[in-house]
């Protein structure tokens, strides 16, 4: 029995010793991000100082910048949560992005601030870690807030029903995961779409680490709004959690390689006008298609370039100072191309109005126009 309790006791012991090992000793570290690409809010400033107000007074350090090239490994691990304030357009680039995904699937916190929605359409993975895109807003107007989840630390101070000004946002691509704290009441004002669920304030755990998004904070009023500044201050502390440090053995986003591991082969020149895209044969021949109508074939053993077909398009108008931008525009493969060799062509044709998307025999290095088979057109 004794033995028992000794090895539970050590076990216990160790559980502790890594606890500790994976906190960090020092206060929390959060990094403001206030980088803008399309609108920029003037009430960015007086959240900054805000955010930094909040820190000195609750215990945590604050850092700031506009500077996408924070987003890098040894960078982010140094903070408990990424705070993305009235944020938008493209913010990031290539690696940047995979350096955010893997610091969240690391364990890693963020908070999004009003216009951090607004931001990073073509970019999925952010979308879902928000929650929501922006979609439209009405003018700012008074509304009444319905405070739906009060165990929060953004919220158990609010009352129940909260009238305040703000931008209210309606959203698309609204998450199904999302724990919702606080709604708007669309009776309340005009111009509001989502419902009479409209989401304002919410927090989910997305692909490893956590997020708090509140719609409120356009305006420079907001930061000095004691209800509001409680609020974002409880969205932070849930941002940091434990204050752990980024486990980046669970992360799985991967890096691009870098460029030096790639070498440029040149494998002709001069030989295609207005070329719109190419594919790669399972032989390594090159199929390339001109906007002019022409299909081009490149020999990989012979290394030199033939034709291999042509479509009559419709690449250029009669209509005197007006410019044509359609053609033969795309070209594909079959991905079981060496069974069934069929090929793929994006194109506009001369006879008809519409853009069309047609399948092809592809045999003897030439397409087959007879055997057209039309899969889409409009």
């Amino acid at each position: 029995m004794k033995s028992n309790v000794l090895y539970f006791a050590a076990c216990c012991s160790l559980l502790i010793f890594f606890s500790c090992k994976s906190r960090r000793s020092e206060k929390p570290r959060v990094l403001v991000f206030t980088k803008t690409v399309g609108y920029q809010h003037s009430s960015i400033s007086a959240g900054v100082q805000a955010i930094r107000n909040l820190g000195d007074s609750n215990g945590f350090y604050t850092d700031t910048s506009s500077s996408a090239d924070f987003f890098n490994e040894d960078t982010l691990k140094k903070y408990a949560a990424v705070i993305f304030l009235n944020t938008t357009g493209d913010l990031l680039k290539g690696n940047q992005e995979i350096a955010l995904e893997r610091y969240i699937q690391a364990g890693g916190g963020y908070m999004g601030i009003h216009a951090a929605s607004d931001a990073e359409y073509d970019w999925g993975w952010y979308g879902r870690l928000v929650g929501a895109y922006f979609e439209s807003h009405p003018e700012i107007q008074s509304a009444k807030l319905s405070v739906k989840d009060k165990d929060h630390p953004s919220t158990r101070h609010l009352p129940g029903e909260w009238t305040r000004t703000d931008e209210w946002y309606n959203f698309k691509k609204i998450g199904k995961d999302l724990t919702i704290l606080i709604t708007l009441d669309e009776k309340s004002y005009q111009g509001g779409t989502n419902g009479p669920d409209h989401p304002l304030a919410w927090y989910h755990e997305y692909d490893g680490g956590r997020a708090f998004y509140t719609e409120l904070g356009h305006t420079e009023e907001s930061y000095r709004d004691p209800l509001y500044l409680k609020h974002i201050l409880g969205g932070i502390l849930y941002a940091i959690g434990d204050n752990g440090k980024p486990d980046y053995t669970k992360a799985h986003s991967e890096y691009a390689p870098d460029e030096d591991r790639f070498s440029k082969t040149q494998l002709v020149e001069g030989v295609f006008f207005e070329p719109t895209e190419l594919s790669i044969l399972p032989n390594l021949d090159v199929l390339v298609a001109q906007r002019r109508g022409e299909i081009r074939v490149y020999k990989n053993e012979t290394k030199q370039v033939k034709d291999a077909g042509f479509l009559n398009v419709y690449w250029k108008t009669d209509a005197p100072g007006v410019n044509a931008e359609e053609g033969l525009l795309g070209i594909k493969a079959d991905p079981d191309f060496e069974k069934n060799n069929w090929v793929y062509l994006f194109y506009s044709p001369r006879d008809t109005s519409v853009n069309r998307l047609s399948r092809f025999k592809f045999r003897n290095d030439s397409i087959v126009t007879g055997t057209e088979q039309i899969i889409l057109q409009f």
